[in-house]
């Protein structure tokens, strides 16, 4: 079976890893949110965003770019 690829800022992703990254950065950012205390906006603005950067790194090191990479000699 032919993996379908689509290209996002110069990578190749499948479309099954694309959703596996937004769902876990968006699981991270609402739950990072919803831990902090509900009368604290700026402790939930924090822990979303701290939610979400941590999203972002555990997607960068689960899903590996597809790109190929062809090295020429120059002259």
């Amino acid at each position: 079976m032919k993996k379908e690829f689509i290209e996002i800022w110069g990578d190749l992703v499948t479309i099954k890893d694309l959703i596996l990254a937004i769902v876990l950065c968006s699981v991270f950012t609402m739950g990072g949110y919803f831990i902090a205390p509900a009368s604290d906006q700026t402790k939930q603005l924090f822990f979303g965003l701290g939610g979400a950067v941590l999203g972002f790194l555990l997607s960068a090191f689960v899903i590996k770019p597809k790109r190929t990479v062809i090295e020429e000699e120059e002259e």
